[in-house]
């Protein structure tokens, strides 16, 4: 079965927008996994412009799913994810001035830098997952580089799916399949929503999970966050 991991930046968006502790950040990961979700995630970032590390240190001890960590692996957030011990971390390649994350990492380039940082958590019992583009060469050498797991970028499967969702989900299936034929987990995340979940769903073989945090939380406002997450677990469930 494919994992809903709800990422709750968003929350803490609205939050440093007022300031203060509305919403509580903590209350909506413990009531996200309440209601439903089998995983939360975070991205801390340095300018803390949403997550905060000290919102990762004080939610972990609430976490009873899995607690996911997502960030660019810099010595403050190894130390972080070191010490905090989190079920999961994925490598995102963001500078600090990105809004959002915008691409996969180049595992050629960048492959002895990877291979490190992975060593590093792995050494502590983390699984590791590293966010992809579709370029196949790039999946090929993801497994040189240590990693357990890839997180496929699923931007260009959104913007493309209203056009023709068959054109955009042909090069997916074709990561997917690569990824599985060298012996890495799938992920998938960024901009997935409840029009185009399911279709992505059905026709990635092997995918493990799926982090979602923009367009849920933004749902969340319409339907209320209970509803919400039952509504994107049916879309997994079909």
């Amino acid at each position: 079965m494919t994992r809903l991991s709800v990422n709750i930046n968003k929350i803490a968006t609205l939050r440093n927008a007022r300031g203060g502790k509305l919403p509580d950040v903590l209350r909506a990961a413990i009531n996200c996994q309440d209601y439903g979700a089998q995983g939360i995630t975070v991205h801390p970032r340095p300018d803390e412009r949403h997550i905060r590390y000290q919102d990762v240190i004080d939610i972990k001890p609430f976490i009873t799913t899995e607690f996911n960590i997502e960030g660019y692996p810099n010595r403050k957030f190894l130390d972080l994810v070191l010490s905090i011990l989190p079920d999961q971390v994925t490598l995102v390649p963001d500078l600090p001035d990105v809004i959002t994350s915008n691409a996969g990492w180049d595992t050629i380039k960048h492959k002895t830098f990877l291979k490190e940082v992975i060593s590093e958590i792995k050494r502590k019992g983390i699984r590791v997952s590293i966010f992809v583009d579709t370029n196949p060469e790039h999946i090929d050498h993801a497994k040189d580089t240590g990693t357990d797991r890839i997180e496929l970028y699923t931007e260009p499967y959104a913007a493309q799916y209203h056009i023709n969702r068959d054109k955009a989900i042909k090069p997916y299936i074709e990561a997917a399949n690569l990824a599985l034929k060298s012996g890495l987990e799938l992920n998938a995340g960024h901009d997935l929503n409840l029009d185009n979940l399911r279709f992505l769903y059905k026709n990635l073989p092997g995918l493990k999970e799926v982090s979602i945090g923009h367009a849920l939380i933004s749902d969340a406002l319409y339907y209320g966050l209970e509803n919400t997450i039952q509504m994107y677990l049916r879309e997994l469930r079909i």
